[in-house]
């Protein structure tokens, strides 16, 4: 559906101009939204739990770092794991971040009636079932095919 990606992409777009202002860049909400509900987060986890990979996370808590936004510390029972943490500046930036999706999400709606606002949920609920089934089917395909390459790979190896 090219209207869906279309409105996403506006919508992204509204919120990348918004949140500039707090000095938040592309990428980052997911980052100070997750860790102002749990902060101290393991790096790792932090990563899986917004869906990018490790090295990107990396990448983004550097820059994040050196605008002020979070610390990374050692853990105290473990010293290869590295904790994220908000700062001060980074706690009044995801509240911004909370504020500005709040009211893009009240822009957004405005002219729906609470039954279309119920509908266009259900909806969406929908599709996000949709493509948790569909990564779950994909996985399974993917693990699969691994499975019969590496039993195919020794059967080769013996010819």
């Amino acid at each position: 559906m090219v209207l869906m990606r279309r409105v996403l992409k506006q919508h992204r777009r509204n919120v990348d101009t918004l949140i500039q202002q707090y000095d938040v860049f592309p990428g980052q909400p997911p980052i100070l939204l997750r860790l102002a509900k749990t902060d101290g987060l393991i790096q790792k986890d932090l990563a899986e739990h917004i869906l990018i990979k490790p090295a990107s996370l990396t990448t983004m808590l550097t820059r994040m770092e050196k605008s002020g936004m979070v610390t990374r510390q050692t853990d105290s029972q473990d010293q290869r794991i590295s904790r994220v943490f908000l700062t001060e500046k980074g706690h009044r930036a995801a509240l911004a971040v909370k504020e500005v999706m709040r009211d893009l999400e009240k822009k957004c709606f405005e002219n729906f009636s609470d039954e279309e606002k119920e509908l266009f949920k259900s909806m969406l609920l929908k599709i996000q079932i949709e493509m948790e089934d569909y990564k779950r089917e994909s996985l399974s395909t993917e693990i699969e095919n691994e499975r019969y390459d590496i039993l195919h790979e020794s059967d080769n190896k013996g010819t």
